[in-house]
């Protein structure tokens, strides 16, 4: 098991990460800082730079990196959170909790879809998709941060619903599909009114997840332009090699990746973006929990694997994991740099790996072996219980 998470700050906070062996800052553009020092001050990272350069007095939480790697808290760009830390889809407690043990700081909803008598009256549903904004926004589960609030639009919605969601807070659609919305057109229409309004808006991508859901193709997919195509690689089902193309080609939005999708198409997906020099589209995301269940460690698993399979540099991978996705959503996470938030995940070679060091390991196809998780500059969980063995582990001076 996890050891006991640092309680919650009750003062002014001044926290030190000190001994950094590799610096991931999560910009695709310039993945590895020359640093070993990270300065935070109230849940704010304040200062990068060499243990010299940097103010490390009145330190209140001094963290003792031992030679290993630091990145931002990775980020889960697709999930579907229904109560709390408890999914009906899987009737599991504790899912989200286990993913900070995987790394994971933030998720945001792709859609509360799983929830027991889901309403689909457009009253109920922005009632649900505002509760659901609320609930999360007041309580973070292990302290993982969870952006919920999603709703999944229905034909009979007009303007001024999506003014009285964005008034209310909702800041995300669910995915469009997902809803009696299936057409693009009504898409188009509606997507331009989330837009309007500031709500983001992704779509479902390829075929049917469960029953009672429908095949959205590359034709709705590319007519409704949504800012997140989702799950380009499937959820489970993916379109054709031609299809996905198209889209990668047609459109300049984000390029969505999951762990609960066709893994062929994801290698697809990931090189044509490559090919076409737009690497800072593609996000990664788990889409869990879901019939295949909940994996605490998919986004580890996705870097891992689209590092090795499709031969992308791990730094860059991880990038895909946190820069990328706190743009394409409009984070103040996901990113190293002065003024973000204090979410960071320590990492290091797996015992007994291949890899001659942390990023080779990646490239080779293991997963990271996490030390150390950290959100808002505190403490939330140290030597993970779900990753294999980091060969070595931050410890609190």
């Amino acid at each position: 098991m996890a050891h006991e998470a640092q309680g919650p700050a009750t003062g002014p906070q001044k926290l030190v990460i000190r001994n950094i062996g590799l610096l991931l800052s999560g910009a695709i553009e310039n993945p590895i800082l020359d640093a070993d020092t990270v300065v935070a001050e109230n849940g704010r990272i304040t200062a990068i730079g060499r243990a010299k350069d940097v103010d490390q007095e009145h330190a209140t939480l001094v963290i003792d990196a031992r030679g290993t790697a630091l990145a931002p808290g990775l980020i889960d760009s697709h999930v579907h959170p229904v109560a709390g830390d408890w999914t009906p889809r899987q009737n599991q407690l504790g899912w989200i909790d286990s993913n900070l043990n995987g790394g994971v700081t933030t998720m945001i909803s792709a859609g509360e879809v799983h929830t027991p008598g889901r309403p689909r009256d457009v009253v109920g549903l922005k009632a649900l998709a505002i509760s659901a904004q609320r609930q999360f926004a007041n309580f973070r589960p292990s302290g993982v941060k969870v952006h919920a609030g999603a709703p999944c639009i229905e034909p009979e919605m007009t303007e001024q619903d999506f003014k009285d969601l964005a008034d209310a807070g909702v800041t995300l659609l669910g995915e469009v599909g997902l809803g009696g919305v299936k057409d693009g057109p009504t898409a188009k229409r509606m997507v331009a009114w989330a837009r309007k309004y500031g709500i983001q808006s992704t779509i479902h991508t390829g075929g049917p997840s469960i029953p009672g859901s429908g095949l959205i193709d590359k034709d709705v997919v590319l007519e409704a332009d949504t800012d997140v195509v989702g799950h380009i690689n499937g959820g489970h089902t993916a379109l054709p090699d031609s299809q996905i193309r198209c889209i990668c080609e047609g459109c300049k939005r984000g390029l969505e990746i999951v762990h609960n999708g066709n893994e062929r198409a994801a290698l697809f997906a990931l090189r044509t973006a490559r090919e076409m020099g737009e690497l800072h589209r593609v996000i990664l995301g788990t889409d869990a929990p879901a019939g295949s269940g909940v994996q605490p460690l998919g986004i580890a698993r996705m870097v891992s694997m689209l590092s090795s399979l499709g031969e992308l540099p791990a730094e860059l991978a991880i990038c895909l994991a946190t820069g990328n996705t706190a743009r394409m959503r409009k984070l103040d996470c996901g990113l190293i740099e002065a003024g973000r938030a204090a979410d960071f995940v320590f990492m290091d070679t797996a015992q007994h790996s291949a890899g001659e060091n942390l990023l080779h390991a990646i490239a080779l196809g293991d997963l990271p072996g996490i030390g150390m998780v950290v959100i808002d500059g505190q403490v939330k969980c140290q030597r993970s219980r779900n990753t294999p063995p980091a060969t070595r582990i931050p410890v609190i001076i």
